[in-house]
């Protein structure tokens, strides 16, 4: 059975695991913003499922609807933001030697996580 995860800006629930991905479905409710963020030891590849979603790499910013998809590197600063009025729901994928949710660098988060 699968677990959902809520998390301030939605929720998450993982859909597959192997020894070098892991596949989660993300749900990021109206007006919700990921921490700006970086990972060490792992790429990952978001597929916009459904709903619309600013996404930020580095010093790039990218405006992405239904079945749009992107790829943000190992060590890449970047966050995903909900400025729709409906679920943003992305299909993600973690690519790495290392996967774990400790595997995660902050920057900025409205939600206070940063110590």
């Amino acid at each position: 059975m699968k677990s959902v995860v809520n998390k301030p800006w939605g929720s998450f629930e993982i859909i597959d695991e192997g020894t070098k991905h892991t596949v989660k479905k993300i749900i990021v409710h109206p007006e919700g913003k990921l921490s700006l963020q970086s990972h060490e030891h792992r790429s990952e590849h978001w597929l916009i499922a459904s709903g619309s979603a600013e996404v930020i790499i580095d010093d790039k910013t990218y405006n992405l609807k239904e079945n749009d998809n992107i790829f943000i590197p190992k060590g890449s600063k970047h966050r995903l933001t909900n400025k729709g009025k409906v679920n943003l729901i992305v299909i993600e994928m973690w690519y790495g030697d290392k996967l774990d949710e400790n595997d995660i660098k902050r920057y900025e988060d409205i939600y206070k996580r940063i110590q």
